[in-house]
């Protein structure tokens, strides 16, 4: 088979299966609107949970950083990208989320791959669960140690895999709250497994942190765990990108020696960190507890009216909200018709979701008024029908 021909293959068996991936562009897509081609859809497929990525002092932040350093760090940090204003970011978020250091990264994908690049040996074992995003569970296949999986969320089951042999250590992975059941990991016993074994705890915390637990500080803070490894994102609850690994003083040394996304990739822009600082101030106060409150408000306006609609949805507290309908076809055709009303929604199918459960992952945030969520739910009852 030639190169060519693979491809199409592949491709083809994409469009059969209806899980061709497509892009659309849009005119903007991170606030409570976004326009497509001169529509105007209410947008329910944006990760700024908070409603950060438009709020006019990190903006301003983020253009006063540029004037001061310019719009590229110009190189890595191990090299000349390291400024006051990525030290401080650092620092801030360590204080801020009781570690000794704090790391930054150009992405969180970048960041789970790295940490479990540069930690893991043939003599290792990583036990997941099953549901880990997809730069976890790859960095663990890449990875030279063993992987198992455990059941979501069992930790029986993660206790009886950590307890077989393993010459080496173990690393036990797994999010904070989950980027497509929207559900959350049960940290303390997770944690108190992990430790009982000797093996350290990875959150992966992108969609808690910012948004939930005292201060925003996330799930671990909530549940009062301090897992050994916690990597938090900044494209959803901080309305920015990026991303941090928490860790002690020791593993941070050995990740700047060691870890290769690190060391190799461009620092992000220092105007950048200036305005995650910006972000994070925000987060931590009044107005961020404010914003938290009206997120949980619409959470809990849209839980209520979808009881009665004839869809199958986790139970989710958190911002993402999945209405899983099964076959690929429905998915694609639900999200049509909403869309068709004037509601932006993406239909998520395999293999990012388990065969059989394809679904709307419908997210919501901090800018959507009572009204939107009426919209919302008065869409998803005349497309049940």
């Amino acid at each position: 088979m030639t190169w060519q021909a693979r491809i199409q293959s592949a491709l083809e068996e994409r469009r059969a299966a209806d899980a061709l991936r497509v892009r659309r562009v849009v005119e903007n897509g991170a606030g409570r609107f976004l326009t497509r081609e001169g529509q105007r859809f209410c947008n329910f497929s944006s990760n700024d949970y908070l409603g950060l990525s438009q709020h006019p002092a990190i903006v301003r932040a983020w253009q006063q950083g540029a004037e001061r350093f310019g719009v590229g760090s110009g190189g890595s940090g191990h090299v000349s990208g390291y400024t006051t204003a990525h030290r401080a970011l650092e620092e801030a978020l360590a204080d801020w989320l009781g570690y000794p250091r704090a790391l930054l990264f150009i992405s969180g994908f970048a960041a789970n791959q790295a940490v479990i690049a540069a930690l893991m040996t043939k003599a290792d074992r990583i036990v997941a669960d099953r549901l880990s995003h997809a730069s976890l569970l790859e960095a663990a296949s890449l990875s030279p140690a063993q992987l198992r999986r455990f059941a979501h969320n069992d930790a029986g089951q993660l206790a009886a895999l950590l307890d077989k042999p393993c010459d080496g250590q173990q690393l036990v992975v797994t999010e904070g709250v989950f980027s497509m059941d929207g559900d959350s990991a049960p940290l303390a016993a997770l944690h108190d497994a992990a430790k009982r074994h000797g093996a350290w705890l990875l959150v992966d915390d992108a969609h808690g942190a910012g948004v939930t637990g005292e201060e925003g500080r996330g799930s671990a803070h909530q549940q009062k765990v301090t897992p050994e490894l916690l990597i938090v994102t900044f494209g959803k609850g901080f309305g920015v990108s990026g991303a941090a690994v928490l860790c002690s003083e020791s593993v941070a040394e050995y990740l700047l020696q060691f870890a290769r996304h690190l060391i190799y990739s461009t620092s992000m822009p220092p105007a950048q960190a200036v305005a995650l600082s910006a972000s994070m101030a925000v987060i931590r106060s009044a107005e961020g507890d404010e914003r938290r409150q009206r997120l949980a408000e619409r959470i809990s306006q849209f839980r209520r009216g979808l009881q009665p609609l004839p869809f199958n949805s986790p139970d989710s507290q958190s911002a993402i909200q999945p209405v899983i309908v099964g076959e690929n076809s429905r998915a694609l055709a639900l999200a049509q018709a909403l869309r068709a009303r004037g509601i932006w929604v993406t239909a998520i199918r395999p293999p990012t979701v388990p065969s059989g459960t394809a679904r709307l992952r419908l997210t919501l945030t901090a800018a959507h008024d009572a009204r939107d969520i009426d919209a919302l739910l008065e869409a998803l009852d005349v497309a049940s029908q």
